[in-house]
């Protein structure tokens, strides 16, 4: 595992931990990954969607019993998270999101139709969003993800610049 992406899992597994206990059901919004499998690691269960278009096809995911949704780096890919986010029943949500950065242009693979940002939130934007859709956001961390193995003032802006902004929400 790459040191970004290492500083990620811990510090997301971490905010988890803080938030929940052991044992806690989880719904992780997006297929299984790495960093679902490193979160029930430690003791959580962890389910995941099986990959629908979770702009238009949700509606099996709105009542699902579960004690919280994680969505880790997945709204940025979707062209209305508003429709989820407002109508599932969950009592908790921790999410993450990158944060729009003013030295890079948002993520854009021409090659495939999900693996596009189609919103790169700020701060501010992405606590409007849980609020207009019923969370009250209750805690939340901010962090840079530098690459010690990239050169060039990118990379040097990376140590400085948070990059990924991660909530710990309740249902209003």
């Amino acid at each position: 595992m790459r040191f970004p992406e290492a500083k990620r899992f811990e510090k997301t597994r971490s905010f988890v931990q803080k938030h929940l206990k052991y044992g806690t059901n989880i719904l992780d919004l997006g297929t299984p990954n790495d960093l679902s499998d490193f979160i029930a690691s430690a003791g959580y269960l962890v389910q995941n969607t099986k990959g629908e278009n979770l702009d238009t096809n949700f509606q099996a995911y709105l009542d699902t019993g579960v004690d919280c949704i994680t969505a880790f780096e997945i709204f940025e890919h979707m062209l209305a998270p508003f429709n989820i986010l407002s109508k599932i029943k969950t009592p908790r949500l921790i999410a993450s999101v990158p944060l729009k950065l003013w030295f890079a242009s948002a993520y854009w693979n021409s090659n495939d139709d999900w693996d596009k940002h189609y919103h790169e939130f700020e701060q501010k934007q992405f606590d409007f969003l849980l609020e207009k859709s019923g969370w009250v956001v209750k805690d939340s961390l901010v962090w840079a993800s530098p690459d010690p193995k990239k050169i060039g003032v990118r990379p040097l802006l990376r140590y400085f610049t948070p990059r990924y902004y991660m909530v710990y929400c309740e249902r209003a």
